[in-house]
């Protein structure tokens, strides 16, 4: 995909806290590498639970800990997106089942369907729901995905 434009989807189940981080940190690494303008990222969910909510206040705030913003508001995984994405990387087996469920529905879909996890150079494959955890649980999602997206950008560029 070199010189054109390369698109990532961050996906969870109810895209508040996991996604919005995930494509928050890969916002703030394509930013501070000068890449941003190549790249496409966005994140969505894969159920409707959440549609129009914005991101978790606890994901916000570790986030901001970091000193990194999102003002993304939660919206459900749609036909186009498996057409116009080439990655679409989710948080867990759950979230994997149910995407590949949807895929066969599409006709010619061009989306990688992977896990964020299978790029953590330590091995830690699902990145857990923090939602009815503490701050301390959505911290580890943020390190989890700071190291899987690092990795992810590393291999895509």
């Amino acid at each position: 995909m070199a010189g054109g434009q390369q698109s990532v989807l961050f996906v969870c189940l109810g895209n508040i806290c996991r996604s919005p981080i995930a494509e928050a940190i890969f916002r703030k690494l394509a930013t501070d590498q000068g890449i941003i303008n190549k790249w496409k990222i966005d994140s969505a969910a894969t159920s409707t639970y959440e549609i129009g909510n914005p991101a978790d206040q606890r994901g916000q705030r570790c986030l901001m800990k970091h000193g990194i913003t999102t003002n993304h508001i939660a919206r459900q995984v749609t036909k186009n997106d498996f057409l116009t994405f080439d990655y679409m990387l989710c948080m867990d087996e759950s979230n994997l089942r149910d995407l590949k469920r949807m895929a066969e529905k599409v006709k010619n879909y061009k989306s990688e369907i992977k896990l964020l996890g299978s790029f953590d150079p330590q091995n830690h494959l699902y990145i857990q729901d923090p939602y009815y955890g503490n701050d301390a649980d959505f911290e580890d999602v943020y390190q989890q995905c700071l190291r899987c997206c690092t990795a992810f950008l590393e291999s895509s560029t």
